[in-house]
């Protein structure tokens, strides 16, 4: 239990002083380097902390984090902003409504969920990740990002999950463009063969991507000749847990 009781205490002690170097770390807590070192470790293949992206030898909390919900979670803020827009977005299509995240540059991570009622319908479990390559939620949040992080995304291998996902970088960069210019973004079964999705990204005062809402659904619902309308409510609702959100 003691084991336990400590890399709690250092995943708190992360939450609290990230990014933070195992030294500061040794120091905080007055323990051997090397236990530091493994406990970070395993929190690290457990998925709850992450090294952070520009600096390897710093240590933050990772997005799964949030799989839990904790009750800390569910009062903060963007949860409690979200929560009213995402039931009336499913009220008005009676699909799936989901909340991501993204966890730097890893993925995007669900973090809230509101159900449909149709006996055949999309399911991502809470804490469920996806890419940001492939996925409408990982496109709405890239959109938005400085070029310089779209091309750090692309510069390695865009692994493929269909024959409609997107694995060229050029590509990639166009499908982009188009989804600033039209305000949401379409994944058209490019990451689970059989399921669509529409999204929108939830921005900080900033202009930066914190979030991303979307609309799923069987492939066998979707409509393109409504997409034009499904477009405009899912950016509706992104904009109302934004302006919720910044109030």
């Amino acid at each position: 239990m003691k084991s336990v009781t400590r890399s709690l205490r250092i995943l708190e002690a992360v939450a609290k002083h990230q990014p933070v170097t195992v030294g500061e770390l040794t120091k905080l807590f007055g323990l051997p380097k090397s236990t530091v070192q493994r406990t970070l470790v395993s929190l690290n293949e457990a998925g709850w902390l992450r090294a952070n992206r520009k600096d390897t030898t710093r240590w933050e909390i990772g997005a799964r984090v949030l799989a839990v919900r904790p009750a800390a979670l569910q009062g903060s803020s963007l949860f409690a902003a979200a929560r009213e827009p995402m039931i009336r977005l499913r009220d008005a299509l009676n699909e799936t409504i989901h909340l991501s995240v993204p966890d730097a540059l890893h993925g995007m991570v669900v973090v809230d969920r509101v159900d449909c009622d149709h006996p055949v319908r999309t399911f991502h479990a809470i804490g469920d990740s996806s890419p940001l390559h492939a996925t409408a939620t990982g496109h709405a949040v890239l959109a938005h990002l400085p070029r310089s992080e779209v091309d750090e995304v692309s510069a390695g291998e865009l692994e493929g999950y269909g024959e409609e996902t997107i694995t060229d970088p050029a590509e990639l960069r166009a499908e982009l463009r188009r989804v600033r210019e039209r305000g949401y973004s379409v994944n058209y079964n490019q990451f689970r063969p059989g399921v669509c999705a529409i999204a929108a990204p939830v921005l900080g005062d900033d202009g930066m991507p914190l979030a991303s809402v979307a609309v799923s659904m069987p492939h066998s619902r979707f409509e393109p000749d409504r997409l034009t309308e499904l477009g405009r409510l899912v950016t509706g609702a992104a904009s109302e847990i934004t302006a919720r959100h910044l109030g």
